[in-house]
């Protein structure tokens, strides 16, 4: 089995992002020994029920990867970030029913296609729409961007303000959103009290945002350290020409790791350095 060094021989592409988003040069060997503390993984948009695609091959497929991926290096958690369903209501039950055997500490967020009730959403996952938790000392929120008729929106600035206060003296922030809140792609949104309120926590470490099925990259704020992550898509019957998933290792010298598996082959590395 290749290793980690072996592996970064052949890595090309891989490379370190500055504060301000520029490349400044290629990830040292030392980002893949470095010991990894803390790891999740997120995928996004299974839109179960959508006709004429093979949905339920789509979650068997996600769930025999990640199991793979799981038994070697464990993940604290996993976020299915929007999108569970398409469109039908009656679907989130036998979604999240089968949703929840991929891994015992499962977050989810909705999107524009989860066209329910902030009710039903809670009665399905346990968790309000907007929700926030502490895992192994790291903060996740989760926010919400589309109402039950589809409709995207910006995320809750009121509840994001008073969570980030809540949460400022900690470590690490992540934010997962479906909707991206940048006007990045045709389907994001401009989103700009947003902008100038994550600006002003140093301690958020990375937004992921779903939806963009066609985008599996890395984009950064402008005039900020902050990385927002796409992860394609594991559903649905558009988008980049594969079905994955993305990991994200927390380094003990505080630095993130970032990668795609396609969905068993690992590939885009990125590193974000502590700043």
């Amino acid at each position: 089995m290749m290793n980690r060094r072996t592996f970064f021989k052949g890595v090309s592409a891989a490379v370190v992002i500055s504060a301000c988003g520029k490349l400044v040069n290629a990830v040292a060997p030392r980002h893949f020994d470095s010991k990894t503390i803390y790891r999740f993984a997120v995928g996004s948009d299974w839109h179960y029920g959508e006709p004429k695609t093979p949905y339920d091959q789509y979650f068997q497929d996600l769930q025999s990867a990640f199991n793979q991926y799981q038994q070697q290096y464990p993940c604290e958690f996993f976020v299915l970030n929007g999108d569970v369903i398409h469109n039908d209501p009656a679907l989130l039950l036998p979604a999240a029913a089968k949703l929840k055997q991929l891994h015992p500490k499962l977050l989810v967020t909705r999107g524009n296609h989860d066209m329910v009730t902030p009710a039903a959403w809670e009665n399905a996952w346990g968790m309000p729409l907007n929700h926030d938790v502490v895992i192994g000392n790291q903060v996740i929120l989760l926010g919400d961007t589309a109402d039950e008729k589809g409709k995207y929106l910006c995320p809750d600035i009121s509840w994001f303000t008073r969570k980030l206060d809540q949460y400022k003296n900690a470590s690490n922030i992540f934010i997962f959103l479906h909707i991206t809140p940048v006007k990045w792609t045709d389907n994001g949104l401009d989103c700009t009290e947003f902008h100038a309120l994550i600006k002003k926590y140093p301690n958020i470490r990375a937004v992921f945002n779903g939806h963009d099925h066609d985008q599996d990259g890395v984009k950064m704020l402008e005039n900020t350290n902050i990385p927002f992550l796409f992860d394609g898509h594991i559903g649905g019957s558009w988008g980049v020409g594969y079905h994955g998933f993305r990991v994200v290792e927390l380094k003990e010298d505080g630095s993130l790791l970032s990668f795609i598996m396609n969905p068993l082959k690992r590939q885009n590395e990125r590193v974000f350095p502590k700043v």
